[in-house]
């Protein structure tokens, strides 16, 4: 665009500085001769350029002049004196003209309506309905035409400029914006229902009709342009008490008039009335009224008797109808009959959340609406896109009817005060109520400033530049308008999206839901008969940790009185709910002071629910828990149950070796980290969040390979500790290398929870040094090494069993690795080939682990396979050990270790098909026994039908031992005696209540069917 020259250059560089965007368009009016009174008047640019449109408010005042009488001492010279002479009214009537040219056409359609602006103070900024409704008949008085609708609809749009005023000077904030939009709407309808029935009287004579609101205006949250949402009852008149259909009761009695007869005039004078309210003339239209929340929607009568509603709602009413009469409120009409309407309904609105599937319902519905919006619109909604405005009413009403059974105090219509209620009463923490307060303002501002400008019904961002640029100036923009909007309308429609999810969809709302009626708050009586119902064996001390946990009026009780009726359910579902809470409580007292705990119990997904479930299940997990809660933390973490790698893991606690002053507390260090690792298996385990929960045996596999590595993690950390402390005593560094070979279950990578450590410690002399140096500094360190692992503490203890080393307990403790060359040539047994089939470095020098492994693969994976006499050895060993080392009293049946069909049966077989094969079959070559079998079944070694059962019966017997380790917080391979404990491991097995007898009868019958196998397999019969 080419620059004027001269006086012109210089007004039009002022008039883009100021936010004009057709500068030449701007010179030529502020060059009318309207506005020559204007000119010399030094603020005016500066309050056009504060407007959100500078040119449309120029022009829109332009228009407003031109309309007005040029008269002397008429209303022209008026406006132009009183805009000089007061910045109150030129802010006001500059900014509506700035933002909205719908009311810049009213104002040069009726342009002395500017004087509203003027008349109002900014001390009047409250107006109710009450208020609105003497506005109304004021304004239709002076509207200057006998059509009383065109009089209401000319006196709303004037009374609509005083609103939009105020809002757009920032004088009310957008939650008393649309309080008194609500409450001219009120007022408007009370004006049309009184014209409806002046128009009709006989009809108006014949009934009692009340108008409810819902929806927006029903909870005083309504928009400039928005259907208004009611709900119309009517009974006939002439009953005590009756009123006109008017606002102020003043019809007439019409007593004895039929309810047939009633009900039809009261239909007439309905839909007469939102005609007056949504027909267009040239005075245009106020808003549509929207009957289809009734019952039965378009299908339904448009007026009913309250009988008739309250019949409907307690048979026939759907989830969404409760959750939409939460806003109801009388507007109109009847006020007697308004009222006993909302008294009859609202008990069954808090009642709702009784209802089957009401959350999941709920939640269908929210999905539903977001699936029902165009994909090319799905980015521009405010009001329905992910983000927008319905996510936090959806989120806030959720949490009313939940909680609102129970707490009276959240039974407000209007989302921002119910999200601030829900707030104080610890329902929603205070940042996320604070986030979500200030993304609806956000978002119901800017809704409010695109439906202004043209006054059309919009939730869509508009896409035109130039009124993306009207709207960020609106809301205080100014460098870039444009993307400062576009980046502030994105960042609160994540925060809101996030916080959404994060409050609506939370586990704990349905758990809430799903109380019986009275039992969301735990008085004495109601919590005894609770939880006796529910199965607590000790009702009296579970009330006890009850009173101490949600006793006093500290925000942690408050939450905690949320919390408890939740978790005594969860509880209940386990095998032992009086140790659940009883767990609750002990982390609780450790944690409830730390501002988090609660906060993540409360919001957090499934952190509640997995506590509850962790605490429930046994006395391992908790037992742990208790040494450390901060590890609670890790049940509220998507990632938090998931095993951490051998090499983080080995990483973190070297690193603290390093950093410990001694040994021992080098040690201890290591061992927290176990203690941390072993509670997020076992949670884990226990929640199943390993693996599918169709696949046990992938379950198995996972808490194997976790375990593993956190011995092992902690075996190296002791190692480098047991070093540290040689070298420091002998004041120089170790002669020779040292490597921890693993063995058993923990060399084949299949610990189990009470699994001890099983070791071989080999060394191997340094370059010139003396071997009889190296080998009692490696015997030092290895002593070190078991000592500091078993220094008693508060953490599990690591046992190391170093029994399978040559020539046994005997032996000594450290060979060198010539020496293993040396005896496993010369003296070495069947037994032992078969013990090195598990062998497996874990800890220490990685190359001289390697070679260890490479020394014994010839035995464990002998060419040519076993001789006839190794085999028949080697079944002999097995029998003696089922008739010796079974424990005296010990069922075979049902012994996972030595009993019939259990780990030693499957794993000796599995374990004879290795040594005879593997120099064959690549496959065998590993130390872990499932994957041994499967490649024994690849190869034909075994029958697939036989290597399933075999497998299920290994998968069967782990998780048993898994299971009493988990419940009983000890070792065992047995069934529990006791009756809880037997529950608690068939819980874990996937058994309901009361199926203990089923699960040992499955266990057995499992077990015959691999012993058979083995039978067959093993011993050739």
């Amino acid at each position: 665009m080419t620059v004027p020259a001269g006086r012109r250059s210089s007004m039009y560089s002022r008039l883009l500085r100021h936010g004009f965007t057709d500068a030449r368009a701007a010179e030529r009016l502020l060059d009318a001769p309207e506005l020559s009174a204007l000119r010399a008047d030094p603020v005016l640019l500066d309050s056009l350029g504060a407007t959100a449109d500078p040119d449309l408010a120029l022009l829109g005042l332009v228009r407003l002049v031109e309309a007005l009488d040029d008269a002397p001492g008429g209303s022209r010279r008026r406006l132009l004196d009183t805009l000089i002479a007061s910045k109150p009214l030129r802010d006001r009537l500059l900014g509506v003209l700035g933002a909205s040219a719908a009311l810049g056409d009213h104002l040069a359609r009726h342009p002395h309506h500017w004087e509203v602006l003027a008349t109002f103070e900014v001390t009047d900024m409250n107006p109710g309905a009450e208020d609105f409704e003497r506005a109304l008949r004021e304004g239709m008085r002076e509207a200057g035409t006998e059509d009383r609708r065109d009089a209401l609809r000319i006196a709303y749009r004037r009374c609509l400029l005083a609103v939009a005023a105020r809002d757009v000077c920032g004088t009310t904030d957008v939650a008393r914006c649309s309080a008194e939009l609500a409450d001219l709407a009120a007022a408007t309808l009370r004006a049309a229902l009184d014209i409806a029935a002046d128009e009709a009287p006989e009809d108006a004579a014949a009934c009692r009709l009340a108008v409810i609101g819902m929806g927006k205006c029903g909870g005083r949250e309504l928009n400039y342009v928005s259907d208004v949402d009611v709900i119309f009852v009517a009974e006939p008149a002439g009953g005590p008490g009756s009123g006109g259909p008017g606002a102020g009761g003043a019809g007439a009695g019409g007593a004895g008039a039929d309810e047939t007869g009633a009900l039809q005039a009261a239909g007439r004078l309905a839909a007469r009335m939102m005609r007056v309210c949504s027909e267009t003339t040239a005075e245009g239209t106020i808003w549509p009224v929207d009957p289809n929340l009734r019952p039965e929607g378009k299908n339904g009568p448009l007026v009913r008797t309250l009988s008739s509603h309250v019949a409907y709602y307690e048979r026939w009413a759907k989830t969404w109808e409760f959750q939409a009469l939460l806003k109801a409120r009388p507007l109109a009409g009847d006020e007697a009959l308004g009222k006993a309407y909302a008294e009859a309904l609202a008990p069954m609105v808090w009642k709702a959340a009784e209802r089957e599937n009401f959350v999941t319902d709920v939640q269908g519905m929210r999905r539903r609406v977001v699936s029902s919006i165009p994909v090319a619109e799905l980015d521009r909604e405010l009001k329905l896109g992910p983000g927008g405005l319905r996510d936090v009413e959806f989120a806030v009403q959720m949490l009313q009817l939940v909680h609102g059974r129970a707490d009276a105090s959240l039974r407000s219509g209007n989302t921002l005060e119910a999200l601030r209620r829900l707030s104080e009463g610890g329902y929603v923490g205070r940042a996320d109520a604070a986030s979500l307060d200030a993304a609806y303002r956000f978002l119901r501002t800017l809704e409010h400033r695109i439906q202004l400008y043209r006054m059309r019904r919009t939730h869509l961002m508009p896409q035109a530049e130039e009124d993306r640029r009207r709207l960020g100036r609106s809301l205080g923009f100014r460098t870039d308008p444009p993307a400062e909007l576009a980046r502030e309308w994105r960042r609160h429609a994540v925060e809101v999206r996030r916080l959404h999810e994060k409050l609506f969809y939370r586990p704990l709302l349905d758990a809430v839901a799903q109380l019986g009626p009275g039992e969301t708050r735990l008085t004495s009586d109601a919590a005894r008969a609770r939880l006796e119902a529910l199965g607590y064996a000790d009702p009296g001390a579970a009330l006890r940790h009850l009173e101490a946990l949600a006793s006093g009026v500290s925000r942690k009780a408050a939450i905690q009185r949320t919390l408890l009726p939740v978790l005594l359910g969860w509880f209940a579902d386990s095998a032992d709910p009086d140790a659940g809470l009883l767990n609750f409580r002990k982390v609780s007292d450790a944690l409830g002071r730390t501002p988090w705990y609660l906060r993540l119990l409360r919001d957090e997904g499934a952190a509640a629910e997995n506590l509850a479930r962790v605490l429930s299940a046994g006395r391992l997990a908790p037992d742990l828990l208790m040494r450390a809660p901060e590890a609670v933390a890790l049940l509220g973490d998507p990632d938090g149950l998931r095993p951490r790698p051998g090499a983080a893991l080995e990483q973190e606690a070297m690193a603290a070796v390093g950093r410990a002053d001694s040994p021992e507390a080098a040690v201890a260090a290591a061992r927290g980290v176990r203690r941390r690792e072993l509670f997020r298996t076992s949670a884990a385990d226990v929640l199943g969040a390993l693996a599918p929960e169709d696949d046990p045996g992938a379950a198995v596999d996972a808490v194997g390979l976790a375990l593993t590595d956190i011995n092992a993690v902690t075996v190296a950390a002791a190692l480098r500790a047991a070093v540290r402390a040689v070298e420091s005593a002998s004041g120089s560094p170790l002669p020779t290398r040292m490597a921890v070979i693993g063995m058993g279950r923990f060399g084949g990578r299949e610990l189990a929870y009470g699994s001890d450590a099983d070791v071989l410690f080999v060394h191997e002399p340094l370059d010139g040094a003396d071997e009889a140096d190296a080998a009692k500094a490696a015997g030092q360190v290895a002593n070190e090494l078991r000592r500091l692992l078993q220094v008693p503490t508060s953490d599990p203890p690591l046992l190391i069993d170093a029994d399978l080393r040559p020539e046994g307990r005997s032996g000594p403790l450290v060979r060198t690795l010539a020496s293993y060359a040396a005896y496993y040539r010369r003296w070495s047994l069947a037994w032992e080939s078969h013990a090195l089939l598990r062998a497996a470095p874990v800890a220490g020098d990685a190359d001289l682990g390697r070679r260890f492994v490479e020394l014994v693969d010839p035995l464990r994976y002998p060419a040519g396979g076993l001789t006839e006499e190794a085999v028949r050895e080697i079944r002999r060993l097995k029998a003696r050990m089922e008739s010796e080392r079974l424990p005296r009293g010990a069922d075979p049946a049902t012994h996972t270790k030595l009993g019939r069909g259990g780990l030693s049966d499957v794993e000796w077989v599995v374990q004879l098909t290795q040594l005879r094969h593997a120099a064959e079959v690549p496959g065998l070559r590993t130390t872990r026994t499932r994957q041994a079998l499967a490649a024994a079944r690849e190869a034909g070694l075994v029958d697939g039908e036989d290597a399933a059962v075999l497998d299920e019966a290994w998968v069967l017997a782990t998780r048993v031992r898994n299971a009493v380790m988990l419940v009983r917080g000890r070792p065992g391979d047995t069934f529990p005696a006791d009756s809880r404990e037997l529950a608690g491991v068939g819980r874990y097995l996937g058994y309901g209540p009361g199926r203990a007898g089923e699960m040992l009868d499955d266990y057995r019958r499992t077990t015959r069917h691999a012993r058979a196998v083995v039978e067959r397999l093993f011993y050739g019969g």
